[in-house]
């Protein structure tokens, strides 16, 4: 029968469509038809696929009419990595395959004019979209053949040309075939925690105890962060850092990362699964599109959905465009970003820490309580400035803290305790393993990520610390958002104090109180200071 049906992912986002494509040969009118709904670099295939099968000393069905049918049809499809799957496909339906080879297998990758394969982004989310639908092995370009293997289950062959696909189908001696070259830009692109986390440590940073707890607290509970104050007050600095007191992601979290840096063309392939909290900071000029995704044609993740399960750093935040602000309110609310384009609707997960740096005016010396005030901005401008972080985003961030210059004396006291990244890190591990046991039978795992009215109905505050919570509230201090995001940080609060009395600590008056403190500035009472370093 010259029919054959092979299989490849239609990636929209991060979410795979398994797609049939299935090859007719036979008598009529000479010529190539595909059919499905192909975007115009797809359409290209058929060019691309006729002179790799001639040139693979296969055999093209040139007297004969070739129709190709992607599978559901009303689903636009796009990209060049179709190319293996029509050729086989076609091969196939010519007779000179076995089609029984075909089945429960997924064929992707770009195939060059000489029949040689090309790497394309997305290969992971590929496969695992191909494996959820009863795919069991999968034919990819040898450069990507480690990332396809992240699937767990799956039968993965890292193949070179086209000729050695077709010979491993038909169980014959697979041909020489010159090596894939990797994908470009993906080792420049790509980045290097685990280089990082060797590079700098909370230990390098003296004094700052009020802006390290608050550090901690939002790294435990992934909550959303600003600080604020003078230029060299160490905000940059102590922001680097979080990377390194976050502990590795689990294995959900790092299948779902690696597919994200997969689809955007940031993988390199020799890394392996990504297991380390990732860390993005776009510059202040950086598009809308830059940061929360989008594009022209394909869609591809923004920096908000790189940093997935890690830090994205927005330095001098108010020097950001005013539509790039405003477009992270409700990623910041949902935790994942939905993009609208014509026909398409794409939905990537953002569930990071965005933390925020902000000087208090544009020259970034003003300081209110320094004798030696050197800010030459009116007023008038300060307020401007400040006003750049409207209030809807502001409600949005679970904790703010001014940062204040580090005093001569703390920067040269030899025997103040200070607290390397390792320690701190355990802290936050533990606290993150005491929130994943408390939401198992939930989709999330972290505080920050907790509906409120779940949170209210099954994981109340203390009665006289609700008191306080709604006395905030109906005093017109808090809206509704923000108390919900206090009473997510006051059970951080008591997470982490849990973790260091090694008892349960259900949030009261002082985990709230504390948790008011940090959403609204005011500085920390030394005595809890003292107690979490103790």
């Amino acid at each position: 029968m010259p029919f054959a049906t092979t299989h490849t992912v239609s990636l929209h986002g991060a979410m795979g469509h398994l797609v049939d494509v299935q090859a007719d040969v036979s008598p009529g009118q000479v010529g190539t038809t595909l059919v499905g709904r192909p975007d115009a670099s797809l359409s290209e295939a058929r060019d691309r696929c006729r002179m790799a099968v001639i040139n693979s000393e296969l055999g093209w069905p040139s007297t004969k009419r070739i129709t190709i049918l992607l599978s559901p049809a009303d689903l636009l499809k796009r990209g060049s990595h179709f190319d293996l799957a029509i050729a086989v496909a076609v091969v196939a339906a010519d007779g000179r395959l076995p089609v029984a080879q075909l089945q429960a297998t997924a064929f992707i990758g770009e195939l060059t004019l000489d029949g040689g394969l090309r790497c394309v982004p997305g290969v992971l989310p590929m496969v695992l979209a191909a494996a959820e639908r009863g795919i069991a092995r999968v034919f990819v370009p040898e450069p990507l053949a480690r990332e396809a293997s992240m699937v767990p289950g799956m039968d993965v062959f890292g193949m070179r040309s086209l000729a050695q696909v077709v010979a491993e189908l038909q169980g014959e001696d697979v041909p020489e075939a010159p090596p894939v070259p990797p994908m470009s830009g993906s080792q420049l692109l790509a980045w290097r925690g685990a280089e990082r986390l060797e590079e700098v440590d909370l230990a390098d940073l003296r004094g700052m105890a009020d802006a390290k707890y608050a550090v901690e607290v939002a790294a435990a509970g992934g909550h959303h962060l600003l600080l604020s104050g003078p230029k060299g007050s160490g905000k940059t600095s102590i922001a680097e850092r979080i990377p390194t007191i976050l502990p590795p992601l689990t294995t959900e979290e790092a299948l779902e990362l690696t597919a994200i840096h997969s689809l955007a063309g940031t993988l390199d392939p020799g890394d392996g699964l990504l297991t380390t909290a990732p860390y993005a900071a776009p510059h202040h000029d950086a598009s809308k599109a830059a940061l929360i995704g989008g594009g022209s044609g394909h869609i591809r993740p923004g920096e908000i959905s790189r940093a997935h399960c890690g830090v994205l750093f927005l330095d001098e935040f108010p020097l950001f465009r005013a539509d790039v602000i405003e477009a992270l309110r409700q990623p910041l609310e949902s935790g994942d970003v939905t993009i609208a384009r014509r026909e398409e609707l794409v939905t990537l997960p953002a569930r990071g820490m965005l933390v925020l740096a902000s000087n208090p005016c544009p020259c970034g010396e003003y300081h209110p309580r320094a004798s030696n005030n050197r800010c030459t901005c009116a007023e008038r401008v300060r307020r401007d400035y400040r006003a750049k972080i409207t209030g809807p985003l502001a409600d949005r961030i679970d904790i703010v803290r001014h940062v204040e210059p580090v005093a001569p004396h703390e920067q040269a006291d030899r025997f103040a305790i200070v607290e390397p990244s390792t320690v701190v890190r355990a802290r936050v591990a533990a606290a993150r393993l005491l929130q994943a046991e408390r939401y198992a039978e939930r989709s999330w795992r972290l505080n920050a990520h907790a509906p409120g009215p779940v949170l209210r109905e099954a994981w109340p505050l203390a009665p006289e610390a609700q008191r306080l919570l709604d006395d905030e509230l109906f005093s017109g201090r808090l809206s509704s958002r923000g108390a919900v995001r206090v009473h997510r940080v006051a059970w951080t609060v008591a997470d982490l104090a849990a973790v260091r009395s090694g008892e349960a600590v259900t949030p009261g008056v002082e985990e709230v109180q504390t948790a008011l403190l940090l959403r609204t500035a005011e500085p920390l009472p030394h005595r809890r200071l003292e107690v979490r370093a103790g």
